[in-house]
């Protein structure tokens, strides 16, 4: 079963058997979740956004035709199921980000880390946390951008797909988002200390 098609599993799923399901579940989470962590920038709620996406996913499975099968004039049916995940992911993530958000406990200041090279950590925690906060920063089209084809690697034609925009007006947002993010973080050094 690990070695079956994504089609084949979602095809599996759809008939109720809840191991291909799981399969691929398994195939997809690690990636689903950095993604909308990028996008959404608070774990419990990426964790919230990705048990939505799959639970969607649970209930397309039954109405899910392979690829080759598909009308060719249905633009969403033709879609893979790693597309069309994460278009889905990327639009709960969009809609969670323009709820108004409590403030939340975990903005408390954070303790100190006692590992050892202390300095280190810091300045990459810092580092971390600038570009966090600048991509935080960005209209939401330009994060998701980012966090599709840079965070996670994902191809231009495919990260377009996800947000279901043309190829040029990705590369457009992926420009505005990049000419941001330099501003932003000018004053890293090229080893990511601020100087």
């Amino acid at each position: 079963m690990q070695d079956e098609s994504d089609d084949a599993l979602m095809r599996r799923a759809g008939s109720g058997d809840k191991a291909a399901f799981a399969v691929l579940v398994r195939r997809h989470l690690a990636r689903a979740t950095a993604v909308a962590q990028r996008i959404v920038a608070n774990r419990s709620d990426a964790e919230e956004i990705v048990q939505e996406t799959f639970l969607r996913c649970w209930q397309k499975a039954p109405e899910w035709l392979p690829a080759n099968d598909r009308d060719a004039g249905d633009a969403a049916g033709r879609a893979q199921i790693g597309t069309w995940l994460y278009r889905v992911l990327v639009n709960l993530c969009l809609d969670r980000r323009r709820r108004p958000r409590p403030v939340e406990i975990e903005a408390a200041a954070e303790v100190a880390d006692d590992r050892a090279n202390g300095f280190d950590v810091r300045a990459a925690s810092e580092t971390s946390r600038r570009v966090a906060a600048a991509m935080a920063a960005l209209p939401d089209r330009q994060r998701a951008a980012l966090a599709l084809c840079y965070f996670e690697g994902l191809g231009n034609i495919e990260a377009a797909a996800a947000l279901e925009i043309s190829v040029g007006a990705l590369e457009s947002l992926l420009v505005r988002g990049r000419r941001a993010l330099k501003e932003s973080l000018a004053d890293l050094s090229p080893a990511g200390h601020i100087g």
